[in-house]
């Protein structure tokens, strides 16, 4: 499962997606005037996207509690190296759509979480 500072994702995300992100090169790269590239790459960092299904407000909370710090370690299926990676990242927009109130209990739909390696 998905941990974040050691601690599981009280429900499993309905999307995971994990982009590899060429950082931008260094001034090193350069074409030749044949047009060949010779590229200096800074790193490659993880941007990790999820989304959920319809959650009680207790899972929404405690998921966007889990990455409300500034920086945090998070465990993942690593698609490029083919196992758990953990790695610190950052959190952008969450987005938390209201979804219903039902017998006393709001229950969120589409939350929406952006992770960044840092």
């Amino acid at each position: 499962m998905i941990k974040i500072n050691g601690v599981s994702l009280p429900a499993s995300p309905s999307s995971f997606q994990v982009t590899l992100i060429d950082l931008d090169d260094s001034e090193a790269t350069k074409r030749t005037a044949d047009g060949t590239l010779y590229r200096d790459r800074i790193a490659v960092k993880r941007k990790i996207d999820m989304s959920w299904g319809p959650m009680n407000w207790i899972d929404t909370a405690t998921i966007l509690q889990l990455v409300q710090n500034e920086f945090f370690e998070c465990t993942y299926p690593d698609p490029l190296t083919g196992k758990w990676e953990t790695k610190t990242f950052y959190v952008g927009d969450r987005v938390a759509p209201f979804a219903v109130a039902r017998n006393n209990e709001i229950y969120w739909t589409g939350l929406k979480l952006s992770l960044t390696e840092r």
